[in-house]
């Protein structure tokens, strides 16, 4: 299980419009330490603009940088940071210049200092937020004033948050007899579709995928060369290979097992 520290939660929910003071600069004293003592989940997205701002194929972003584990709840593979290779410190994070992928960094560092959650409702998927204040953090006391809506503009979150909507809801499913939501073999395509996008597009493009599935010419263009839409069109194949939603149009049957995760890859 990943440890997320809950001590540091403000156990307060915010609205877009609660109002805090903070900044975050080189003259800080604590500058960069919130990028070492912290649990840093990747997201799809996430892992999708580090590997291409690194220019880094994503099976060895994810070899170098990250560690798996699985959700509590779904039981799904998550990509961690595995900051304990580094000495405990954000490998992309300089003592004096600060973070060396800034425009690319994950949407946690992106939110921080405001922590977004996550539930499933009957309406579908209800984010929130809530303060992160841990005792190094000398952001508070600056004085820039934001409502958590101003902040979330000036960090640029809306992206992330589009592109891992889906992802979110995923992880917080569980199967009806309340355990994983797959098995071993399920848990390996999820990640290769959702975390390593090079091996996902070899899969649709040289496996049986376009035999077994109709997929519009216009979609083939689009996936071919651009991730952003590679990695939506994971999400849709993923809720048919998981049973959660009939989102693509099967042309011959697959044979035994739980769907597409039946074909090589």
């Amino acid at each position: 299980m990943v440890d997320l520290n809950m001590k540091v939660v403000e156990p307060r929910k915010l609205t877009p419009e609660s109002r805090f003071k903070f900044r975050c600069h080189p003259g800080i004293s604590c500058f960069t330490e919130c990028c070492g003592k912290t649990t840093i989940i990747l997201t799809p997205y996430d892992i999708l603009r580090l590997k291409n701002r690194l220019n880094m194929k994503a099976k060895d972003f994810l070899a170098q940088y990250t560690r798996m584990e699985l959700h509590d709840k779904s039981g799904l593979p998550m990509m961690i940071m595995d900051m304990p290779r580094f000495e405990h410190h954000c490998p992309f994070v300089k003592p004096v210049t600060g973070c060396t992928v800034y425009k690319d960094r994950p949407a946690t560092c992106r939110y921080y200092p405001i922590g977004q959650g996550s539930l499933i409702t009957e309406s579908g998927l209800d984010e929130f937020y809530f303060y992160v204040r841990e005792a190094h953090c000398r952001g508070y006391e600056e004085q820039d004033e934001w409502t958590v809506a101003t902040w979330r503009l000036d960090q640029g979150v809306d992206k992330y948050d589009e592109m891992n909507r889906d992802w979110k809801l995923m992880m917080l499913r569980r199967a009806e007899n309340g355990g994983p939501v797959t098995d071993e073999r399920g848990n390996k395509l999820f990640a290769m579709v959702l975390y390593d996008l090079d091996q996902f597009r070899n899969f649709v493009f040289k496996s049986r995928f376009l035999t077994v599935f109709h997929v519009e010419d216009d979609v083939k263009e689009r996936i071919w060369d651009d991730d952003e839409e590679l990695l939506k069109f994971g999400y849709q194949y993923l809720k048919s290979a998981l049973n959660i939603e009939d989102t693509l149009e099967v042309k011959q049957p697959l044979g035994p097992g739980p769907g597409a995760t039946t074909m090589t890859f």
